[in-house]
């Protein structure tokens, strides 16, 4: 029997997330091998039903294609479910590089368009939480996105604006966090990079600002299940990212964490959840749930029960620093 879901306040915007959200990337089904739609579909459902109430997409995962699957299922839902998207930068470039002009990646009548279709995909009048997809803190107060992103609130067709932060570049959006312009912002954070502790999380309490946790398991490294031979299928992206040497670096550090906890390999996950909760600028954590067997591994973590502070303390001396997105060597 699962606890009921625990939920949090999602910044000073006034609405309450479970602290388990739904990573909707996998289901999307680019770069990631072995999702089935049908599958897909019971996963969201079966999310649902367990408490989850935000789910989080994006226009790129799959060129719109996890946008309608959870289109499709939330509007088949009776519970009021928060969806949040986001748009890709127009150059396509993911983590936008020093030097990019804003007006090139997010020009106004770019992030208009990119709404407008994300509403069509979602079925949905309004946006829970449109996000830019990637961000540098010297776009602030260039451009014309801002002036978009206020007339699209003033119009309705989105309820609250955030940004997707580079992959740890935590400290590339704290002038935006401290602006006001943005009601959330998603980063990663997880047991090896725990860098969002220095200066963004105490930067989102101070503002009011609400945290969507990415990468928590780090691509499935914090799952015990990653070991020096493990295979993955063709076209999946996690062939380049635990390239080369990786799978053995991982296993060896997941390894580590077992025996200082004193866990098993089929509790590294639950661990590593546990401790990305146990920081209170957390509103949610939205790991990847392509299937019921991993919404049901996830879901129960859920329950409001913190990690021990013993524990917390020991993970933090496992902090890694390290980005597996460049190629390995």
């Amino acid at each position: 029997m699962l606890a009921a879901m625990h939920r949090r306040a999602f910044g000073s915007s006034g609405i309450e997330v479970s602290e388990i959200g739904f990573g909707a990337w996998g289901i999307g089904r680019s770069m990631w091998e072995g999702a089935e739609d049908d599958e897909s579909v019971r996963a969201l459902h079966h999310a649902i039903d367990h408490g989850v109430n935000f789910i989080d997409t994006a226009a790129a995962y799959g060129d719109g294609h996890s946008e309608r699957l959870v289109g499709r299922v939330v509007g088949e839902r009776d519970e009021r479910v928060y969806v949040a998207t986001k748009v890709p930068p127009k150059n396509m470039t993911w983590p936008a590089e020093l030097g990019d002009d804003v007006s090139d990646v997010f020009p106004g009548e770019y992030i208009r368009a990119h709404t407008e279709r994300s509403l069509r995909n979602l079925g949905a009048e309004t946006l829970d939480l449109q996000q830019l997809h990637v961000w540098r803190d010297e776009w602030l107060d260039e451009g014309d996105w801002r002036e978009t992103v206020e007339d699209l609130k003033a119009e309705g067709k989105i309820r609250l604006f955030g940004v997707s932060i580079n992959g740890h570049q935590p400290e590339s959006a704290l002038q935006i966090v401290g602006s006001g312009v943005v009601d959330s912002v998603q980063v990663i954070f997880n047991v090896w990079d725990q860098s969002p502790r220095e200066e963004l999380f105490p930067a989102c309490i101070e503002h009011g600002v609400g945290v969507i946790v990415r990468v928590a398991l780090d691509e499935g490294g914090l799952t015990g299940a990653i070991r020096h031979d493990t295979e993955f299928p063709p076209g999946d992206f996690r062939n380049e990212y635990f390239g080369g040497e990786r799978r053995r670096e991982v296993a060896e550090r997941v390894d580590a964490i077992r025996e200082d906890l004193g866990i098993e390999h089929d509790e590294v996950a639950e661990a590593a959840l546990r401790f990305v909760l146990s920081e209170p600028a957390v509103s949610t954590v939205i790991p990847g749930m392509r299937s019921v067997r991993n919404v049901e591994r996830n879901v129960r973590v859920g329950d409001g029960r913190g990690l021990h502070e013993e524990h917390v303390e020991k993970l933090r001396g496992h902090a890694w620093e390290r980005n597996f997105y460049e190629p390995a060597s």
